[in-house]
């Protein structure tokens, strides 16, 4: 295995030599709310307007602007009282997330976002947050009419405990649960389940596309294959390079295969209409509020029904515990409902950044030689930590001959940019590359509990080291062997990657999204 880390992520709260907020600081500009914005008015006026790029505010170009809204995203929104014009939200977005200053102004008929969130963790006066769900809940819990049914992703497990004064990466995925039930929710699964689902698709799908021979299919299948569980990332590809939009799996993210799973198989197995099942995922992400209300991941067969209702971030449901008197300190831990929660350490690595390789890469390599992986693929260090772009490369017997796999692990999309241009000029090749887009991974995504402070690596590493402590005490390490996805497969999808598993835990509406805006050159 050869390791290759270019573009370190670490410290990306350091990335310039001055940061927007160390320039206030040493400025001793001392900003309030009503710092002057564009044109000298104050910055709390009617929203963002294109002159803000370039307004002639008092500032100094190092700290003035901001990120454009769209009023009607619906992953995040900004209260303009609390602007103060600091530019922490579009270094951010320019510098991690490549996506402001990566396109030509004016905007086109959108203003592009990717709804990862990373602003909100970047705002030092909380100007920014996620588009709140948390009324939507509440009415969903009052009404005895409807089944609430709520998810749980790996990464919130370890992060809601901060929102209770908890150290950071605390695990309280058994408190998390008591929490729900306290608050009224009927049923609660385990996202972790479907991260070993989407293991088993995403590895038979890689499988598949390895072997074909067939020049047609290849072309519409290519390889390197993509993930497609961050949301985020998929939009940028939509945006910044439709012609790769071929290269993403098919395969939904734990989140969609969970909901997809909650409106069919749920609902026929405890006879209740899925129009009167109010699903819930709670995740460390603001895209998946965006994810959610994407017309393919409706219900199969019924486009009138979204599969996933509602998200909620990890700072929501601390917030709605809190308005309802809930400290989670004070609960005693529940497990989830049965049927649809058992899970392996594949699944709950799935929010750290190389989690998803890993996890895949294991089930991969059964798939081929039809026996488990060696010991070192259960620890696979050349794609795990922090740094931007990590590389392996994996020898598999297959038919008496040795499968080389070029793998690749890619966090924060302005990586994803300079790993896409190297293969494009064809410097480096790769079999399945990982991308995600917030640095670090899921435990690190845009709905997680925030600082006074942009996101440091200590925190990344805290919440990253209790998923892979979750992984090593488990003795169920293998996606393709947790039970009870097996019995699901057998009673209701059939095979992996096949006909019934397409209908509903895949997905062929990814769009070119490029006429939208005009892509800088650069990128």
């Amino acid at each position: 295995m050869k390791k290759n880390n270019p573009h370190n992520m670490e410290n990306s709260a350091d990335t310039a030599n001055v940061s927007r907020r160390s320039f206030i600081k040493l400025a001793g500009l001392g900003l309030v709310a009503g710092a002057a914005g564009c044109d000298g008015q104050p910055s709390g006026g009617g929203g963002w307007m294109p002159g803000q790029y370039d307004g002639k505010g008092q500032l100094s170009p190092q700290v003035r602007g901001r990120i454009p809204i769209d009023p009607l995203n619906p992953a995040i929104c900004r209260d303009d009282s609390k602007c103060i014009l600091c530019g922490q939200c579009a270094e951010v977005c320019e510098k991690v997330i490549a996506v402001h200053g990566h396109y030509e102004l004016p905007v086109l008929n959108d203003m592009p976002c990717i709804h990862c969130g990373q602003c909100t963790l970047w705002c030092p006066t909380n100007s920014i947050v996620e588009t709140s769900g948390i009324d939507a809940m509440i009415q969903a819990l009052e009404n005895p009419s409807v089944h609430v049914v709520v998810q749980t992703a790996p990464s919130t497990r370890v992060g809601l405990g901060e929102e209770f004064g908890m150290p950071v990466g605390s695990n309280v995925e058994g408190l998390q649960v008591a929490a729900l039930r306290e608050l009224g929710v009927n049923t609660v699964f385990d996202t972790n389940f479907t991260a070993d689902m989407t293991i088993v698709e995403e590895a038979a799908e890689l499988v598949a596309r390895l072997t074909e021979t067939d020049e047609a299919k290849r072309k519409k299948a290519p390889i390197p294959m993509f993930t497609s569980c961050c949301p985020a990332w998929v939009k940028f590809c939509e945006y910044f390079h439709p012609d790769l939009i071929p290269n993403l799996s098919t395969a939904r993210s734990p989140m969609g295969m969970l909901s997809s799973m909650v409106k069919t198989y749920f609902a026929e197995k405890k006879n209740i209409e899925p129009k009167n099942i109010f699903s819930v995922a709670i995740m460390p992400c603001t895209a998946k509020k965006f994810e959610a209300a994407r017309p393919e991941m409706h219900k199969h067969g019924d486009p009138s029904i979204r599969n996933t209702d509602l998200v909620l971030t990890t700072r929501e449901l601390a917030q709605l515990m809190k308005r309802k008197g809930i400290d989670l300190k004070k609960l005693e831990p529940s497990p989830y409902d049965k049927v649809m929660s058992e899970y392996s350490g594949a699944g709950a690595i799935f929010g750290v950044t190389g989690g998803v390789m890993e996890a895949a890469v294991r089930t991969a390599y059964y798939l081929i030689t039809k026996e488990n992986p060696p010991e070192k693929l259960y620890n696979l260090e050349p794609i795990r930590g922090l740094s931007g772009i990590k590389s392996a490369e994996l020898d598999i017997p297959k038919d008496g001959d040795v499968l080389k796999v070029r793998i690749a692990v890619v966090t924060g999309t302005d990586n994803a940019n300079e790993i896409l241009r190297r293969i494009q000029d064809d410097s480096e090749q790769y079999h399945f590359i990982e991308f995600m887009a917030c640095p670090g991974g899921c435990i690190s995504g845009g709905g997680q509990p925030k600082s006074s402070l942009p996101p440091s690596d200590r925190d990344r590493r805290a919440r990253t080291n209790a998923l892979y402590t979750i992984d090593e005490k488990l003795t169920l390490r293998l996606s393709h062997e947790n039970p009870e996805l097996k019995a699901l497969y057998e009673e209701f999808i059939g095979q992996p990657n096949g006909d019934v598993a397409h209908q509903l835990l895949h997905t062929h509406g990814y769009q070119d999204r490029s006429t939208n805006l005009v892509a800088k050159k650069d990128n």
